[in-house]
């Protein structure tokens, strides 16, 4: 029972145990349902709260993403302002640019666009100094103004004047050398050679028919780089300028007024640094792309708004830093000039060509005087220098063709037709130019400089240049076939020179081209080569006279040609007017002394003992003047010359060496008297042309040189009718063969005890010398007046042999003495029947040095000084034979002939 109550009772538990298992087991499966279902919540709340974490973070980095994007927009708007050379809107732009990248540095994206914007700095600079460059070479508002506003808001002005100055000056060294490259392009040859040639170099190797084209495509270059400095030098914005190219910055808060500097390394022309400090970042976050930026209205814009200040006061900074570096701009373009002046092509080019590429030069320096305010002393004294040695190398090759001429001189006069095509415009006066004016020449402002060499005033006069851009580069040529010029070739002063030498008869410019033209010495026959034509002699030389053409030779011809185109060259030329002046009175003493050489020399070889020179003290002077100024001429020397032959710069005209050589001694007989006459009378003629051309050599020359010209004539010119009349006696005495007779008179016995009533021998014999020279006088082809002239001389010769003769007797008595009085007396009748006019006068010397010997011995220095007529050598030997006749004393004889002697 007890079992089976405990059996009983322990089913129960088991049932008990069972059913609190079930429920147990019930309580855990809803206890893991719940647990499965809470975490199941979990789960899903866990995933709620990670993705909203996200979602915040994306909604953090998207304004992030938004400025990158707007920033990637940037970089295309930069891209394409620059592109458009939009460089102010770039600029612009580039501040709002960096403050991006600044505020999110950490990205790596963000970095890469950092190297992005310094090379795009770099390049727009450099894009932008070539926008500058194009500037610098041709001026244009609108691109400058594009430069300045850039600049303006980089806050870098000051950088940008002096990269422009460099740009100016870099431009005159790259540019006349690309102009000797290509204008020398067959001469240097191919590319790779023509770029190691230096400016030097190339200046060098410029031959004689490109010299002038090279000259003026250089200063058409410098010029038009000159124009474009002085238009950026006094640029200022106007009112039309106000509505400009750039953006309203009134409108934008100032923004340029504080002026977000870029860093710009102005020297290499890229950017440097790409760091800006905006004060206004959250204005320019806040602002619309830039792309909306549009350029400001005019009716917005004034002169008080910012952008204007800003403009104004950059192109002021501009102009200051121009007008101070306008004095390097112009030594820089004279010192390449200078350069190719020291080509020696310039000495071989023609007269003609020379003289244009003066008066381009001369623009060239009026011009630049201009443009800097002060006067170009250091160029034009290079001016000088090459004018010098040009007028050196030219007046070498003139004294050539003069040696030329005189060596083939046959001395005869050339005929009326070949007289008359000469024209001596520039050595009379009557304003005959060597280049005839062109209408562009009256158009340039020659008057335009001031002397200004202080600050310029304000105003675009302050420097005189403004006229010039007015007109058109004066330089300018146009090339065809290699060497046709423009009918705008650069001719200047030529009506300065009419109005004041000029009558308004000026020859036409196709006879003043002939006259420039020709050449010297034709190559075959080494004559004058202009081809003589039949001329009426013009009205402007109606002063001519007859006898002053009708006695031309043609050497005589060829010195007043060279001499006139000298005269013409002095008006051109004035810088070295008295050079020229020197070459004139230079030509005249070479042919002065060739003429005395020729004619003026007597033939001693029949006379053991020569006749006294009866030389004039002022052909003396004249003489000695010729060998003291070209002592080189006088004295030849063994040189040989070419007229092409190199010259040193310090050549003077006096070291010329190409005096003409005079024939020798054998051939001073070859001459006639036709030709010895035409000689003395052709150089007269020159001498009265250089009498009439006094007062204009004067009025050409400066008051300074006025002293060389009067010493020219007083010693040279004046002189002339000494050599003309030494040349005629010279040439009496050689046509009487008389130059024996002094020692036939003194070897005649003159010791005679009685006085017969015959006289000596050469006394006919004299009479018979003097009838065959009247013959060769009718015969020899010459005027009655110089008949008549010689048939003086002649005479004058017979009474200088007498005295000579009469001078040499050693021993003689007082009958002798008259004896001598007795020949004298049947000279004279004798020759009173051949000359009809008086002969006794010029015989009155013989007369009287006869009639001394009976003078008292202490009258005979008196008696010599008042007779000048005779030579110290004469008068002592008539005291030693008046001494030895009448026994004086020894020491009074000495005495004498010492007081004689020392006498001046």
């Amino acid at each position: 029972m007890l079992w089976a109550t405990t059996k009983k009772w322990g089913m129960q538990l088991v049932m008990e145990l069972e059913q609190d298992l079930k429920v147990a087991n019930v309580i855990c499966m809803n206890g893991r349902r719940h647990i499965t279902s809470s975490k199941n919540e979990v789960s899903r709340d866990l995933v709620v709260n990670v993705k909203s974490k996200k979602k915040q973070a994306l909604l953090d980095v998207l304004p992030i993403l938004t400025e990158l994007r707007h920033a990637l927009d940037m970089q295309m708007e930069l891209e394409t302002f620059v592109d458009k050379e939009n460089y102010f809107q770039a600029f612009q732009l580039v501040p709002e640019y960096l403050q991006i990248l600044e505020n999110y540095s950490g990205l790596s994206a963000v970095q890469e666009m950092g190297r992005w914007i310094e090379a795009w700095l770099a390049r727009t600079i450099q894009k932008l100094d070539t926008h500058l460059l194009g500037v610098c070479q041709i001026f244009n508002e609108e691109s400058y103004l594009i430069a300045v506003d850039a600049y303006a808001l980089m806050g870098d002005v000051s950088g940008m004047a002096e990269k422009m100055q460099s740009f100016c000056l870099q431009e005159i060294l790259s540019r006349t050398h690309c102009v000797l490259k290509e204008m020398l392009e067959e001469e240097v040859g191919n590319n790779t050679q023509k770029n190691r040639f230096t400016y030097s170099d190339l200046c060098v190797q410029v031959p004689e028919p490109k010299l002038r084209p090279c000259l003026l495509r250089t200063l058409e270059t410098l010029f038009s780089l000159m124009c474009s400095y002085y238009a950026i030098m006094s640029f200022s914005p106007g009112d039309k300028n106000i509505e400009s190219k750039g953006p309203d910055l009134a409108d934008k808060n100032d923004t340029s007024q504080n002026s977000d500097e870029i860093l710009v390394d102005s020297g290499r022309g890229h950017s440097s640094a790409a760091v800006i400090q905006d004060g206004s970042a959250a204005e320019k976050s806040e602002r619309a792309s830039s792309s909306e930026i549009s350029n400001p209205d005019a009716s917005t814009s004034g002169t008080d708004s910012p952008f204007y200040q800003l403009r104004t006061d950059a192109t002021k900074l501009v102009a200051q830093t121009f007008q101070r570096g306008r004095r390097n701009l112009w030594q820089l373009a004279t010192s390449r000039l200078s350069v190719l002046l020291s080509s020696s092509a310039v000495c071989s080019t023609s007269i003609y060509q020379f003289l244009k590429n003066y008066e381009d030069l001369t623009i060239f320096i009026l011009a630049g005087e201009a443009f800097c305010g002060f006067e170009a002393s250091e160029f034009r004294q290079k001016l000088k220098t090459v004018c010098l040695n040009y007028i050196v190398s030219f007046h070498r090759q003139n004294i050539y063709a003069l040696k030329m001429v005189l060596e083939k001189e046959s001395w005869t006069i050339m005929s009326a037709e070949a007289s008359q095509i000469i024209s001596l415009a520039g050595l009379t006066g009557d304003g005959a130019a060597l280049c005839s004016p062109t209408s562009r020449s009256s158009k340039l402002p020659i008057n335009s400089f001031h002397g200004n060499s202080t600050t310029a005033n304000s105003g675009k006069q302050r420097l005189g240049f403004a006229s010039w851009l007015k007109i058109e580069n004066p330089f300018s040529i146009k090339l065809e076939n290699g060497s046709a010029e423009s009918p705008k070739s650069n001719m200047l002063f030529n009506s300065s020179v009419n109005n004041n030498h000029g009558n308004g008869n000026n020859p036409s410019l196709d006879e003043e081209n002939e006259d420039l033209l020709a050449d010297f010495i034709d190559e075959d026959s080494q004559l004058p080569s202009r081809i003589p034509k039949t001329k009426i002699v013009k009205a402007n030389s109606s002063h001519w006279k007859d006898g002053d053409i009708s006695s031309q030779t043609g050497s005589s011809l060829s010195l007043l040609r060279m001499m006139d185109k000298y005269a013409r060259l002095m008006q051109k030329l004035d810088i070295v007017n008295i050079e020229l002046f020197k070459g004139i009175s230079q030509l005249f003493g070479i042919f002065y002394h060739y003429i005395y050489e020729t004619f003026g020399h007597q033939d001693r070889s029949q006379s053991s003992k020569a006749l006294p020179d009866h030389q004039s003290s002022r052909l003396k002077a004249a003489l000695s003047k010729i060998s003291q100024d070209s002592d080189q001429w006088t004295k030849p020397q063994n040189v040989s010359y070419s007229p092409s032959s190199p010259l040193s710069m310090n050549s003077t005209f006096g070291q010329i060496d190409v005096m003409p050589t005079a024939p020798p001694s054998s051939m001073f007989t070859s001459y006639g008297l036709k030709e010895r006459c035409a000689a003395a009378e052709t150089v007269s003629l020159v001498a009265r042309v250089l009498n009439r051309s006094k007062a204009h050599l004067h009025s050409v020359l400066s008051k300074n040189n006025t002293s060389s010209v009067e010493e020219f004539y007083r010693v040279l010119v004046d002189s002339v009718p000494d050599l003309t009349e030494h040349i005629h006696r010279t040439s009496a005495r050689m046509l009487l063969h008389i130059d024996g007779y002094p020692d036939k008179i003194a070897n005649a016995k003159w010791e005679v005890k009685e006085l017969g009533i015959e006289h000596n021998g050469y006394v006919d014999l004299l009479l018979g010398e003097f009838k065959h020279y009247k013959t060769r006088l009718d015969h020899g082809g010459i005027s009655k007046e110089l008949q008549h002239l010689l048939m003086e001389y002649g005479i004058e010769s017979i009474a200088e042999v007498l005295v000579e003769g009469l001078s040499r007797v050693k021993r003689c008595t007082d009958e002798g003495r008259a004896l001598m009085s007795l020949d004298l007396q049947v000279l004279i009748n004798g020759l009173q029947h051949i000359v009809s006019a008086n002969v006794r006068p010029k015989l009155q010397t013989v007369d009287t040095f006869i009639k001394a010997y009976y003078l008292p011995e202490t009258e005979y220095v008196h008696w010599a000084r008042s007779h000048p007529e005779y030579s110290k050598s004469q008068v002592v030997g008539l005291v030693n034979l008046v001494a030895t006749m009448k026994g004086w004393k020894r020491k009074t004889r000495l005495e004498t002939v010492e007081k004689i002697e020392a006498a001046p």
